[in-house]
């Protein structure tokens, strides 16, 4: 068999050798990328820590809560912009609309049905 001919046994297994090389390559890049910090990637971002709150409802502490028990208590209307909240890593206890995060929820909330 002539070694310049394309489908000679060399030449396929020199094809192969390469081919194998390639995927290693290929596959040692992809996992080097995904662990790589890339900042404003959506791979890369680090997932939020779900909120805890505390809200003061008829002078009782409640909570912790999650956001959709915020939400539903603001549906119900149990709680609204004046009522005494508290998020961990505030110092002190503030009415909700001075804290961002249950605003956030209050802002995603929507407003009872009157049927």
């Amino acid at each position: 068999m002539d070694n310049s001919n394309f489908f000679s046994v060399d030449r396929l297994v020199e094809f192969g050798l390469g081919m194998g090389m390639a995927q290693q390559m290929v596959g040692m890049m992809n996992q080097y990328m995904q662990s790589m910090y890339v900042p404003g990637s959506i791979q890369s971002m680090p997932q939020p820590m779900p909120h805890i709150f505390y809200v003061v409802i008829e002078g009782q502490q409640v909570g912790p809560l999650n956001e959709s028990e915020v939400s539903k208590l603001i549906g119900q209307q149990r709680i609204n912009k004046d009522t005494l909240a508290w998020v961990p890593g505030m110092a002190a206890w503030q009415p909700i609309a001075q804290i961002p995060a249950i605003l956030k929820i209050v802002a995603l909330t929507p407003p009872p049905l009157n049927v």
